[in-house]
């Protein structure tokens, strides 16, 4: 065994110097990675997985090291080397790397499908759950093999020829269709500008977002300012330009990307990719025996069946209706009074509410980013985190990256040992998805060798440093800094040494969130706020006056945004529950019917929200859109327990912790929960916290 090993190894490292995507050890070689790099690589591994699986299997395993171990080994190959190739795609996108990308796609689905519905594979581990050895394994090793059983079935292992080949087949396809579905939105995103000669044309605009425009122009060497449908620049100009014909502009090129209307109409069309894919889903979960997409979803999640999340949905709806017709009536008549705007349009709302806000609280965005320098609102994320848990985040130097802009870090116990490390990539820049979020690099392991420590990607999209100055954030963003740091200590903070349900891996996609929105709170807590504030030129914490403000705001039309999330979570989970392929997939009537049940702004004609809904239709969001609204309930209740026993009380957040962070997916959500707060959650914290009453 061992002289069979010697070359094979040699072999292995020997192709690994000309491929970094084949290297096995440490963090990825980001700079030297290539396009030409990634099929033969992804082919390599995925013949190499093949063959010791065909071994595997030949000893008929049916032990956690005969079995668990080694597919352990097979899944860590091919994330080493499939990971960094779906990151940089989505972080440095360009034409080579989209190509050798989509071209490894089906290739991963096949494999990935072969597996789920690998017959012999399922038998061994139904043999590890049946044989000796199931009482010796520990809880998080059991929710393992519980896990995998419940994935053979939902992959289609025991269906039967015809309709095996047929499922594969509808996995293959959906993964093709889910990228070209994002490729398209970044492409429609990227395609539209519009050069400004005139400064007067940007009148409202706030010398921030006006240095970024002009940044934007001179990096394409053009004069003037140049808008995007980057968040950043369209953000700015949908809030605070006066000019409403601009402003509609630039709205009616936003909300109609990829899709069939707009300034690129049919260019990028993402309409027939919808209906593909909603006939795909239907037809999977048809094949597995569920009555709808919606229900094959939900199977792995903590809600127990659509109707369930449907009525946690509505009674929501219930509590906030009422309130979020009254906003938007007193809109109207603001937009009227005070803005000479009779008929408030979608283009309005914004601008509006922004004037609304800051005529009724003196305060706006833009007047809070002096006080949040980046480097001060990490410096202050850094040491809350410190003082909940006891861990320490220090930067590390010399780790390759994929941009100048970008940093890693790493995390210490109050030993100083290593609990996990993570890249900042936080500015939006041209060939960078857009949005924010946490994915995993490398997930805590332990093996023969030792302990892999978890490492994730932390992606952020907000305005880069302007003029020298250090990039300024708004609350809002803020917001959005400690909800993707939230996902990252779930991911680096577990104790669990099996990566199915270390960190994020294993937990219930509706109660994922937990973390990521329970950080959010310290965001609005005085003690926190001057940790993380400073303003850029004094070093002042954000003024007493100006929290005050903030806090009046913070329920703002809290019911008219609780009404918008609750349309698309009613959206998407009826789409997948209602779909009838005799009467096709219906996306504008249901869209229609749930509008009228929960809106309260009707958008223009024009409109093609569902075009670029990407969580959804791309983002592994399908029938679990609700899980935002889901897991916020368990968030504000979670942080409720801070503000009966201290913000900073290290008691509280040991028990946050050892119950929630740690564990990872090794234990049912609910009772992890319930091991923190005593008791299941109630709906009551969220609404305090949104603003709103009964």
């Amino acid at each position: 065994m061992l002289a069979r090993r010697g070359p094979r190894r040699a072999e292995a490292e020997e192709r690994a110097v000309s491929n970094p995507l084949l290297e096995t050890r440490g963090l990825p070689a980001f700079s030297r990675i290539r396009p030409e790099h990634v099929e033969p690589a992804v082919d390599q591994v995925l013949a190499e997985n093949r063959r010791r699986l065909e071994e595997l299997l030949a000893q008929a395993p049916g032990t956690w090291e005969g079995l668990v171990e080694p597919l352990e080994d097979l899944e860590e190959r091919l994330e080493r080397a499939w990971t960094p190739v779906a990151h940089l795609h989505a972080v440095m996108d360009s034409e080579p790397l989209r190509a050798a990308y989509n071209a490894c796609l089906p290739r991963l689905t096949a494999y990935q499908t072969e597996l789920g519905q690998d017959e012999r594979l399922y038998r061994a581990w139904r043999a590890l759950a049946e044989g000796p050895q199931w009482q010796a394994l520990d809880r998080a090793q059991r929710r393992v093999v519980e896990n995998a059983l419940r994935d053979f079935r939902l992959a289609g292992v025991e269906l039967d020829g015809p309709d095996k080949e047929r499922f594969k087949a509808i996995m293959q396809e959906l993964a093709t269709l889910g990228a070209r579905f994002e490729e398209n939105l970044l492409d429609a995103t990227q395609a539209w500008t519009k050069r400004i000669a005139d400064r007067a044309a940007l009148a409202g605009l706030p010398e921030s977002a006006l240095a970024l425009l002009a940044q934007q122009a001179r990096q394409r060497g053009l004069d003037g300012w140049l808008l995007t449908l980057e968040l950043p620049a369209y953000l700015p100009v949908i809030t605070y330009c006066e000019d409403r014909s601009l402003r509609r502009e630039i709205y009616e090129a936003y909300v109609t990307r990829a899709s069939d209307a707009g300034p690129h109409a049919g260019r990028w069309d993402n309409g027939p990719l919808m209906e593909r894919i909603l006939a795909l889903r239907h037809e999977a979960a048809r094949l597995l025996g569920y009555r709808s997409y919606a229900d094959y979803a939900l199977v792995p999640r903590m809600a127990a069946s659509p109707e369930q999340v449907l009525d946690f949905l509505r009674q929501l709806a219930r509590r906030s209706l009422d309130q979020a017709r009254r906003e938007l009536e007193e809109l109207r008549r603001f937009a009227a009074e005070r803005c000479g705007i009779e008929e408030l349009e979608a283009w309005d709302v914004p601008y509006c509410s922004e004037r609304l806000r800051q005529e009724r609280y003196a305060l706006s965005q833009e007047a809070l980013r002096p006080y949040f320098p980046l480097p001060r609102v990490l410096e202050g994320m850094f040491e809350i985190v410190r003082r909940l848990y006891g861990v320490e985040v220090r930067p590390r130097e010399g780790v390759d990256v994929w941009h100048p802009d970008v940093r890693f870090y790493e995390i210490v116990d109050g030993t100083g040992a290593l609990r996990g490390g993570f890249y900042l990539d936080l500015y939006a820049r041209p060939h960078k998805r857009g949005g924010a979020w946490m994915d995993e690099c490398l997930r805590r392991r332990r093996t023969r060798e030792g302990l892999q420590h978890p490492v994730a990607f932390l992606t952020c999209n907000f305005t880069p440093p302007v003029d020298g100055r250090p990039a300024l954030l708004t609350h809002e963003e803020v917001l959005t800094l400690f909800h993707e740091f939230g996902h990252g200590l779930h991911h680096m903070l577990t104790t669990v040494d099996h990566p199915a349900v270390a960190g994020i891996a294993g937990v219930p996609w509706d109660a994922v969130e937990l973390p990521s929105q329970f950080m959010e709170n310290w965001c609005w807590q005085r003690e926190a706020l001057d940790l993380i504030s400073g303003h850029h030129e004094t070093g002042e914490p954000l003024p007493q006056a100006l929290l005050d403000r903030l806090l009046a705001a913070r329920g703002f039309q809290a019911g008219m945004q609780m009404v918008r999330q609750l349309e698309f979570a009613l959206f998407d989970l009826r789409l997948h529950l209602e779909y009838d392929p005799r009467r096709g997939p219906r996306i504008d009537e249901i869209l229609e019917e749930v509008r009228q049940e929960v809106a309260v702004m009707r958008p223009p004609s024009f409109h093609r929200f569902p075009h670029s809904f990407a969580h959804i239709f791309a983002g592994g969001y399908a029938a679990g859109y609700y899980s935002y609204k889901w897991a916020e309930v368990l968030s504000a209740d979670a942080f409720s327990a801070f503000e009966e026993e201290g913000l900073f009380n290290r008691e509280t957040g040991l028990r946050f912790l050892h119950t929630i962070l740690e564990q990872g997916g090794s234990q049912d959500p609910m009772e992890l929960f319930v091991a923190f707060r005593g008791r299941e959650p109630s709906i009551e914290p969220l609404l305090r916290h949104s603003g709103i009453g009964g």
